[in-house]
């Protein structure tokens, strides 16, 4: 990710306020980069974070499946920006369908960030990412 990017950086600034214990304002930061997006890979991006803060298992699937059709603009492109970022929309759109009982689909977008994990980096990020991707298959291999 481009950290000198101001919309990754309103991103940071809303993470920085969920861990403060403010989501309100962890919102209005994530959906101030949502306005502001001006290309694929911010869309991306913003939308990914705009997720967490829906009222609803669907509204938040919406914005999962916007942050990885974005990302696959961005990737269409050429933006290599986008490349470490495929494994986390597979993994938030798993979640998602497995929140609304659709194993099937959460089983698919599972495997598919499993498929990409060799993208991640050796750091924390690329672990969060990991250990979600192999608990979410572990949750979901003998779901109906």
């Amino acid at each position: 990710m481009d950290a000198d990017n101001p919309i990754v950086e309103l991103c940071g600034k809303g993470m920085m306020a969920e861990g403060r214990g403010d989501p309100a304002a962890a919102k209005r930061l994530f959906e101030q980069a949502w306005e502001r997006r001006s290309d694929d890979f911010e869309a991306s991006t913003a939308a990914h974070y705009v997720a967490r803060h829906q009222p609803t298992p669907a509204a938040t699937l919406e914005w999962n499946e916007r942050s990885l059709l974005h990302a696959e603009a961005a990737a269409a492109a050429g933006d290599e920006r986008v490349r470490g970022f495929f494994p986390s929309p597979h993994l938030n759109l798993g979640k998602s369908h497995e929140d609304l009982g659709d194993f099937a689909r959460a089983r698919e977008h599972y495997a598919r960030a499993e498929q990409c994990l060799d993208l991640l980096g050796d750091d924390g990020y690329g672990g969060l990412v990991r250990r979600g991707v192999a608990a979410g298959l572990e949750r979901v291999a003998h779901a109906a």
